[in-house]
């Protein structure tokens, strides 16, 4: 079915609920001969995974992938066939669930999947729930590996925003995933870091949630990579962001700030470092025309409050009957901000690395040249 792939050289198609059996994955396009990354993807899924601070859902799942096929198993490489992964559920409990069968969640998909297919899964939300993430996750670690390896590509994301607590004086160009892994909420400034800790657990308290901002950067991305009109990097990168479940907004560079500057401020200046062309500011965000310049890709992406509160709220339901919803329990992350860094990191490698694959042949030797 339609919208359940990514991609055009590095094609990614995830499937499975979030209580259904597992979900999966299936990587078409990959090099062959590329030493396959098990233990990136293990760390990867790691940071994404439920249950693993006091501030996500506690829903304990171990997410520990099986390959199905793609990998040669005596040499661990990949065979440039279709690769297969997938994630059982563990954990699911349904019957935390009852509850939404009986009406429609506010600012959840139930109305709008009911519209779209005639019925939903209820339990878990199905393929709207952010647990069909841990396909992309593990997809995305293998992009990233791919470019690391081919041009020395570093996908390092954090937490810049949680409500009102934004942590500003991070060097975009020296930041490492050890500096933002260094405390649960995943922001690299330790002050802003405990403020943003306790209005989660305040939030989680009152039954509420919180949304904020993630930040990216991306460095090492040569000049060249992105395409012109409806293929832009920019472009791309928007709506890969924008499939993120509770995602708002997507920013690259100045993003709204620019609509404030002028074009004398704004311009990027060029100037000549050896042999090569660079800007002497990065207003753009390493994106010109579509396409990269070579320097640091800089964006940002915008989440929502978590939808799930205990609250009451007004609501409907399948019938059309007026009625007030609080669910009586669950568990549910009450600010998504932590666990989707590696989410965010995973989509832009998908992005990136199929532009890479567009821009030379899809043989791993003529990739290295």
């Amino acid at each position: 079915m339609p919208g359940n792939s990514f991609g055009r050289r590095f094609v990614v198609t995830t499937f499975g609920e979030s209580h259904g059996g597992a979900l999966g994955v299936v990587i078409d396009g990959c090099p062959s001969g590329f030493d396959f990354p098990l233990a990136t993807i293990l760390a990867q899924l790691d940071r994404r995974r439920p249950g693993q601070s006091r501030l996500t859902t506690q829903r304990k799942e171990p997410d520990a992938p099986e390959v199905l096929s793609g990998i040669d198993p005596e040499t661990g490489r990949t065979l440039g066939t279709p690769i297969a992964m997938i994630v059982r559920n563990k954990d699911a409990r349904s019957e935390h669930y009852d509850d939404i069968a009986r009406a429609y969640r506010p600012s959840h998909a139930d109305y709008s999947y009911e519209a779209r297919f005639g019925l939903r899964a209820v339990a878990g939300g199905g393929r709207s729930s952010a647990r069909e993430t841990v396909a992309r996750v593990a997809a995305g670690a293998l992009a990233e590996q791919l470019l690391a390896h081919l041009h020395g590509v570093e996908i390092v994301a954090w937490v810049e925003s949680i409500d009102t607590h934004e942590a500003l004086a991070v060097d975009r160009d020296a930041i490492t995933r050890a500096q933002v892994d260094a405390n649960d909420v995943r922001c690299p400034d330790p002050e802003m870091a405990e403020a943003m800790v306790g209005a989660i657990e305040a939030a989680r308290k009152e039954g509420d949630s919180l949304g904020g901002v993630i930040r990216c950067a991306i460095r090492g991305v040569p000049a060249g990579w992105g395409a012109p009109v409806f293929a832009k990097l920019t472009a791309e990168l928007a709506a890969a962001m924008m499939s993120l479940p509770a995602t708002r907004a997507f920013e690259i560079g100045e993003g709204f700030g620019a609509t404030t500057m002028r074009g004398s401020t704004h311009n990027d200046p060029f100037y000549m470092q050896g042999d090569r062309v660079r800007t002497r500011s990065n207003h753009s965000g390493g994106i010109q025309g579509g396409i990269s310049n070579g320097e640091r890709i800089d964006l940002r992406v915008a989440f929502k409050p978590t939808a799930t509160i205990f609250k009451p709220q007004e609501t409907v339901t399948p019938e059309g009957q007026s009625v007030s919803f609080q669910p009586r329990k669950g568990r549910h992350d009450p600010c998504v901000l932590p666990r989707a860094v590696p989410m965010v990191e995973a989509m832009a490698a998908l992005v990136l690395v199929d532009h890479m694959l567009e821009a030379a042949s899809a043989r791993l030797e003529d990739l290295k040249r």
